[in-house]
């Protein structure tokens, strides 16, 4: 076999092997990971790290599309009374000197997408044991770590490459299968006639039927309904029926706009299987963003909204279906829904 048919044939097993990429979401000890359909994961420190975050993020593929931050306080919160952090990270307590020229610095964030400068970073911390300021509050345990960036490799298949972090090997960069091709969910109509008033009014009256002859909890003066235009002939239709301490379980139909009202209940179901098995989603907390023309649903795992599951449908003309899933399993008040970890995306 002569070399370009060879290399003609790996590169379409490559292909056909990046077809699909099954979102991952693991934690090993302090270090959590998450990558999406598009195999771009994302590995952070958790645990009791009073507010001192290492974030890497890598994409798929040959090129070397990786980002390594250090953040005291997140992008919304900073420990204003710390100092600069930059020339006071310590490695077991041994200080950290870092090529700056190779960094964007601020007082309180530290970020590259040098790739020798991420290298660099990485194998001086990789078998150490934590990260600290010598001044002011912070720990990253780097417990955990070694076993994530192995995970990144094995799930972008850089096991054996030059571009993996951790078994490195002689394989060429162009050895890495791509990302999968993006899949597109398609609006029908994005612009659909607005509902009249006499359909609006219709709808409600027939969305307070449906919720008064549902079988739900949620107190009768918390219950609401919602009406929405999907296309020139369908509409969305939303009320509440169970309640939590902070979240609210919603029922939906996709229903005609025209009377005799023809209603189907909608059932979300995950195209992949998510850490907790279950792959049918409650509308919990429902809403619709009239703007995007997307279902959104956000599930809190907690009050203060800093762990969770957040989704995003659109409706192709026959079911609602998956856009964005977005969870974040650690409730450690560093993310809010909006940069939870993402393990499906799609045009």
């Amino acid at each position: 076999m002569s070399l370009r048919i060879k290399s003609l044939f790996l590169f379409l097993i490559f292909i056909a092997s990046s077809v699909f990429a099954a979102p991952a979401q693991k934690s090993f000890s302090d270090w959590q990971v998450t990558c999406n359909n598009q195999n771009f994961c994302a590995a952070r420190n958790t645990g009791l790290h009073k507010g001192l975050v290492m974030t890497l993020t890598r994409s798929a593929g040959a090129h070397t599309d990786a980002t390594l931050r250090i953040d005291l306080g997140n992008m919304t919160t900073t420990e204003v009374k710390s100092p600069p952090i930059a020339q006071q990270i310590l490695v077991d307590g041994e200080p950290l000197t870092l090529d700056l020229a190779k960094w964007q610095v601020t007082p309180h964030h530290l970020k590259t997408g040098d790739a020798d400068a991420i290298n660099s970073f990485l194998d001086k911390v990789v078998n150490a044991g934590v990260i600290t300021l010598a001044q002011g509050p912070g720990t990253i345990s780097l417990t955990g770590l070694k076993a994530s960036l192995l995970f990144i490799d094995s799930q972008q298949q850089r096991v054996g490459s030059e571009t993996a972090w951790i078994k490195k090997g002689d394989d060429p960069p162009l050895s890495v299968p791509p990302a999968p091709a993006l899949k597109e969910v398609a609006l029908t109509n994005p612009t659909p006639t607005p509902l009249t008033q006499t359909e609006l009014n219709d709808l409600l009256d027939y969305g307070s039927w449906r919720m008064n002859n549902s079988q739900c909890s949620l107190d009768p003066a918390r219950r609401e309904v919602r009406v929405f235009a999907l296309s020139d002939d369908k509409a969305l239709l939303m009320t509440g029926c169970e309640a939590g301490a902070y979240n609210i379980v919603d029922l939906a139909w996709v229903v005609s706009r025209q009377k005799p009202f023809v209603a189907r209940q909608i059932r979300l179901k995950l195209p992949f299987t998510p850490g907790s098995g279950n792959t049918e989603l409650e509308l919990m907390n429902a809403g619709y963003d009239e703007t995007n023309k997307e279902l959104t649903t956000l599930a809190k795992g907690r009050g203060i909204g800093d762990c969770g599951v957040a989704t995003r449908w659109r409706f192709d003309g026959q079911r609602f279906r998956l856009v964005r899933y977005a969870e974040e399993p650690t409730c450690d008040e560093w993310n809010s829904n909006a940069s939870w970890p993402t393990l499906w995306v799609t045009k």
